[in-house]
């Protein structure tokens, strides 16, 4: 066969420059796509399924939907509850605030892995000498994200439909699909965001922690103008807003669709048209240089470990706190709203058996702890990070052990973490004291330490995934935190069993301070923690370093 004939079948392998990207960022999203589509098809679906269970008779409902339908506190934190008589108003309030929190996550870290994460591992410079723009890529790279959004929404409404077709439950087709529109809307937008955030900074890393300070903001404002302050006006300064406008499942308003669809397709035209302005690498913000060199923390690898965390962990401890301000802030208004009405019995479930601003303190660190954990998975995927980029070769070559390296930079997470915990107890405490709630900073400050071992666990089960699996690790470390919060959120109200339960870490943390800190529990949870981790590290020592 002459040298030049071409080789059979090459054609048909060779993709055209013009969907390499699209069709390498569509099969890594629709993947991810798929497994946090079938979480939500399942929370959906159980919780639905569990409203006949739970509330049996016209009274019971009526009692929920007369508890929670105008209480300020509750919507401030889960959003508005409207049609709480019907197994339809029951699940769009159940899980709808947490998946479209959960969606957002996805969004902002699918986004930022699949496009700034590809640039910087230098894929994109092997794309780029072919025949193809920043520009074109980075469009190719947004609809890839768009088929990884269809997917999570596809599923999301099979669990919707095929739950609705429950009697009991009584869910139409088009409302179920319209309702898995809306949880899926925010994925789309941080997506967007996430997008965006990778053509202004130069590191996947800094382009996640813009996005998730993004979507803290719009969380707390969506909080205040569900208050009950007079501020309602401002759900439509939120992203989370609009998807709240959408009325899913109780009140369909479409015509809210119109902000989301613009700020979607807004994000994208300006991500493509950014990524045409800068050079490969790099960001349109420049990097703060001064003419000084600043060593400091730079003697050894846990100094620059800090360095490096630095700016993302004062994002997480400032989202932390911030929110442990607005929650005590809401408590004693909260308290007295929930005072001898049905949803104390509702807070009992979820183990606030208290009473008083404490009590109400106790779901709402619930929220902190979930926030508290996913900066252990923060710090985890910087970690794996540091392997993944090649960097940490460079310190290898010094008398420095992979485990050792590895305990070092847990030592920096658990430090972290702690102090993650006692920020918000603290800002708890003074947003509850300036409106007066009797809620002692003690109490307080033990139950921010309490946030703590749940986020161990977290951090453990992902030094053990990093030393045996590494590039299962982020998969691995969020399926699990998305899991446990789903199964509080559901087991929490609906009637699921203690053993499922049991599989969440945040199940097994204590309502504190609406009860007293459970310092067996504690010590457990320390202990696993423990195992894991040492696990972990010495599995890494053994192996090899792994790339992406």
């Amino acid at each position: 066969m002459p040298a030049d004939a071409p080789v059979a079948g090459a054609s048909r392998r060779t993709r055209s420059p013009a969907t390499v990207v699209a069709g390498r960022t569509a099969l890594a999203a629709s993947r991810s796509g798929a497994a946090w589509g079938a979480v939500f098809a399942v929370a959906v679906a159980s919780s639905a399924v569990s409203y006949g269970t739970l509330y049996t008779s016209r009274a019971s409902r009526r009692a929920l939907a007369d508890a929670y339908g105008s209480n300020h506190a509750t919507s401030a934190l889960f959003g508005p509850a409207p049609h709480l008589d019907t197994a339809a108003g029951f699940t769009a309030f159940k899980v709808g605030m947490s998946l479209m929190l959960l969606g957002a996550v996805w969004g902002l870290l699918t986004g930022t892995r699949l496009l700034r994460g590809e640039e910087d591992q230098g894929r994109w410079e092997l794309l780029l000498a072919g025949g193809t723009t920043p520009r074109r890529a980075t469009a190719q790279g947004l609809v890839g994200l768009g088929a990884g959004v269809a997917v999570l929404w596809a599923l999301t409404a099979a669990g919707t439909v095929v739950a609705g077709h429950d009697p009991k439950v009584d869910i139409a087709v088009g409302s179920g699909c319209y309702f898995a529109l809306a949880m899926v809307a925010t994925a789309g937008m941080f997506a967007g965001v996430g997008a965006v955030a990778g053509q202004l900074v130069a590191t996947r890393r800094q382009a996640a922690a813009w996005a998730a300070t993004i979507l803290g903001i719009a969380y707390a404002v969506r909080m205040v103008a569900d208050a009950g302050v007079g501020l309602h006006g401002l759900v439509w300064a939120s992203p989370l807003g609009w998807v709240e406008e959408l009325g899913a499942l109780t009140d369909p308003r479409p015509t809210a669709l119109v902000p989301i669809a613009a700020l979607t397709v807004v994000l994208a035209v300006v991500a493509v048209t950014l990524a045409g302005r800068r050079d490969l690498g790099a960001g349109l913000v420049p990097d703060r240089s001064r003419g000084r060199s600043r060593l400091g923390l730079l003697s050894g690898p846990m100094g620059l470990a800090v360095r490096l965390v630095r700016p993302t962990v004062l994002g997480w401890w400032a989202a932390i706190a911030v929110s442990g301000l607005l929650y005590g802030l809401v408590a004693r208004s909260a308290a007295t709203a929930v005072t001898g009405s049905s949803v104390h019995d509702v807070l009992s479930r979820l183990g606030a058996t208290g009473s008083g601003a404490e009590a109400v303190l106790g779901v709402c660190f619930l929220v902190l702890a979930v926030l508290v954990a996913f900066a252990a998975a923060g710090q985890l995927t910087a970690t794996r990070g540091e392997e993944s980029s090649g960097r940490l070769d460079n310190l290898l070559t010094r008398p420095l052990s992979p485990a050792a390296w590895l305990g070092g930079r847990l030592a920096v997470a658990i430090v972290v973490l702690v102090v993650g915990g006692l920020l918000g107890g603290l800002a708890a405490w003074l947003g509850s004291a300036s409106q007066h709630a009797g809620v002692r900073l003690g109490v307080v400050a033990l139950a921010g330490l309490n946030l703590v071992p749940p986020a161990l666990v977290v951090l453990g089960l992902g030094a053990l995934a990093l030393g045996l699996a590494p590039r299962a690790m982020s998969a691995v470390v969020y399926g699990y935190l998305a899991w446990s919060l789903l199964v509080v959120v559901i087991g929490g109200i609906g009637a699921t069993g203690h053993w499922v339960l049991d599989t969440s870490v945040f199940h097994q943390m204590a309502a504190s301070p609406a009860v007293p800190v459970d310092w067996t529990a504690d010590a457990i949870m320390v202990g696993v923690a423990a195992v894991l981790a040492g696990c972990g590290i010495a599995a890494f020592g053994r192996r090899d370093l792994a790339g992406l």
